[in-house]
Order: C-alpha cells, then structure tokens, then sequence
C-alpha cells in the first residue's frame, strides 16, 4: 500500500492569529508523525499543504467551517451534530456570515478554493482506503469525545473564570490520550514531541502554540481514522451545500458492530 499524507490544519478563523499544521505519513496499518508547524497567511497554508501532499495522495482535514451560506444562526450540520455531541458539552461554535470574523469573507472557504487549483477536491466525507487528494472539515472536539470514550470534553482552552489549574490537568489527559494513540487501531507513532511536552512550563502564547500544533496532530489523525474505517466509525453532520462537519462517531453509532 503506498504511502498517504494525512494532514490537519488547525485554521485560525482570523488571518491576524497563527494556524497550526501537523502531518502523518502512513496508510490503514497506521501512521507516524512527520512534523507540526505554525503558520501564517493563506499562502503559506497551501505551500505546506502542497509541500507535505507532493504529487501523492492526500487527506487534509481542517477545522473551521469550509462552507457558510446562511447570513444568521447556525448550519443545519452543526445542529445534527449537536444531536449526538451536546451533552458532551461538544457541540461546535454557530458559523454564519453575520460574525465579524467573516464579515470580509470565510477564510475556511477560501483555503479550499485555492486548495482546489492545486488539484485537491473539496469533500464532506473520508471513505475506508480512498488514497484521494482531498479537503474536508473536521472538528477535533468531536472527534476527542468519540476517539477517547469521554463523557465530556477536555477543557484545555484559555476560557474565562477556567483556571490554570483545570487547564492544566486537562492538558495531562490529552497528553495521555495522544500518547496512547499508539495503541489505537490504526497506531500513531512519533507524537511524543507533542504528548511529553510540560504544559506547566509553558503560558500564553507558546501555550497557545502547543496548542495549534496538538490540535492540528488530531485533525491529521482524524484523517488516518477515516482513511482506516470510513463511514462504518465515522459521519458526516450536514451537506456540502447548507455545510457540514466530518467527525469519528461514539461506539454507539458505529455501523460494522
């Protein structure tokens, strides 16, 4: 089986904040860890993009909304999604062209356009052993709740009234579960660069960029997940039109049980 690059971007919704990268290279036996980045502007987005994809086969899993056409509330998706996800506290953020984020246009949009001159399809579902070159949306939140069992989601993110010390140990747990991807059907390997750092030692924005760069390692891994099972472990919430959002599902949801 040739080699895959499963690459996540997690997008800054705003062009003024860093975008983490992160990518696998493997197929439906499993993965290793390539490298994570930061990055800045859009073009610099696709030349890693293009840069870690080559002439091969590529599955670029984002997070950030990728089609917004509704002017107010949220997309039909994020509610299907919120079916399954809300009561663990996983529901995804409303997207609507009303925010002032994208007031002057919807930067996940725009990545799959030029994403789509370089020959990458814009998808709303990863099917099992598809070696395709393609760009979907995912939302790691999600995914974390179905790939590690948790009743609820990690609360690593600076948030108000959340303290440090709850940040802190919600970093431990993630460290822990990205450690154990190695177990995980298909394995992660190389991630320790990611799952032994200290979060305690780091604060603002180097935390932050711990951040972008750990979220951007489970997009990456959400791609190889779908690339290994497909629709029998994974849906997607929504439609290419009205949006939607790609995510592993619960062990209650799975098809081939």
């Amino acid at each position: 089986m040739s080699e895959i690059a499963f690459i996540g971007i997690d997008l800054a919704w705003s062009r003024r904040n860093p975008t983490g990268a992160a990518t696998i290279r493997g197929d439906a036996r499993g993965g290793e860890l390539a490298d994570t980045a930061l990055l800045g502007g859009d073009d610099e987005i696709v030349a890693y993009i293009a840069a870690a994809a080559g002439a091969g086969p590529a599955l670029v899993a984002i997070d950030a909304p990728l089609v917004v056409p509704n002017a107010t509330g949220r997309r039909p998706g994020e509610a299907l999604l919120g079916a399954v996800f809300a009561k663990h506290q996983a529901g995804a953020h409303p997207a609507n062209r009303s925010l002032p984020v994208f007031r002057a246009g919807v930067r996940g949009e725009e990545l799959v356009e030029q994403l789509a001159r370089r020959g990458f399809a814009h998808r709303h579902e990863i099917h099992a052993g598809a070696a395709a070159r393609q760009a979907t949306e995912v939302y790691p939140h999600a995914a974390m709740v179905a790939l590690f069992g948790l009743g609820r989601t990690l609360k690593y993110k600076a948030k108000p009234k959340r303290g440090l010390a709850e940040r802190l140990a919600a970093w431990a747990e993630y460290h822990r579960h990205i450690g154990a991807l190695a177990a995980a059907d298909p394995p992660l390997r190389g991630q320790a660069a990611i799952a032994e750092v200290d979060a305690a030692a780091l604060r603002g924005r180097r935390l932050k960029d711990h951040e972008d760069r750990a979220d951007a390692l489970m997009c990456a891994y959400v791609a190889l997940y779908a690339f290994r099972w497909g629709l029998a472990r994974c849906r997607s919430f929504g439609t290419l039109d009205e949006g939607y959002i790609f995510t592993p599902v619960p062990r209650a949801l799975w098809l081939d049980q």
